[in-house]
């Protein structure tokens, strides 16, 4: 493991009160689910902690990750993330209660150039959401989402929800990878009304670190909707810019209508 130790978390549901009730104790019970669902994108930040820890800023410039999320984590449990090396980068598995919850593999790409920003279709979000569904994200089409300026207090109000170590970000203004990755959360929110939803599995190519202060908006296309063991995914390909330019390229994989939901 290349003197990299596992990293331990006390989990943290930033989200409680989103709109996103399947982070609602409530309402996660009645799904069967112990309670709420701390968010994918959070677990996804508990993992980059070792990808940083193993190459620091470079992964931030121009590493990749892939993350599938198995089994809930929730508030208050700890959740330890340990890695280990392969030829092309590390493993890694987030364990909570002896279980694993969520596995990932991260990587450095070498310098490969970002897309070029006209093969993303910039959009506006739609002035009217309709309700998720299959022809409201029909594959093909596209999505934007609202500027959001990532404030130095925002920023630092993610480091202490992702209860992140890491003294890299405070040090050097950057914004976290979770950030990055709810941005693709958000182009879907912005466009179609959600009732409780989940974020299963991410891959991410990082092109740049992210400034503190920095403007981020989302191009992202639907490359399918579809039925899974009674849930209802869709999946995007979303371009996440950082004052205009390419921070990252995410394959971002959902569940728009759980099976629970649609039985309800």
């Amino acid at each position: 493991m290349s003197g990299i130790a596992p990293y331990r978390v006390e989990a943290y549901n930033a989200s409680k009160d989103s709109d996103n009730k399947i982070h609602d104790d409530a309402v996660a019970r009645r799904f069967g689910f112990k309670g709420g669902l701390v968010p994918g994108v959070d677990v996804y930040g508990y993992l980059t902690h070792m990808p940083v820890a193993r190459w620091g800023r470079a992964w931030l410039e121009h590493g990749t990750a892939e993350c599938r999320f198995f089994k809930p984590v929730y508030d208050g449990d700890t959740a330890t993330i340990t890695a280990e090396e392969t030829a092309d980068g590390l493993d890694l598995t987030l364990e909570s209660h002896g279980e694993v919850c969520a596995t990932g593999h991260a990587g450095l790409s070498g310098a490969a150039p970002p897309p070029a920003l006209a093969e993303f279709i910039e959009e506006a979000p739609r002035p009217q959401r309709p309700p998720a569904s299959e022809t409201s994200l029909i594959p093909g089409a596209w999505l934007g989402m609202e500027p959001f300026p990532a404030t130095p207090e925002y920023a630092a109000g993610v480091l202490r929800d992702v209860r992140e170590t890491a003294p890299l970000y405070a040090e050097e203004g950057l914004v976290h990878p979770a950030t990055i990755l709810r941005t693709c959360n958000w182009v879907l929110m912005h466009n179609v009304v959600l009732g409780p939803w989940m974020h299963v599995g991410s891959t991410v190519h990082n092109f740049a670190a992210v400034p503190v202060g920095a403007v981020l908006t989302v191009r992202a296309r639907i490359t399918g909707n579809y039925e899974r063991k009674g849930h209802r995914f869709v999946d995007l390909d979303a371009l996440v810019l950082a004052d205009g330019k390419p921070a990252a390229r995410v394959a971002h994989i959902s569940i728009y209508q759980p099976r629970q939901v649609a039985a309800a």
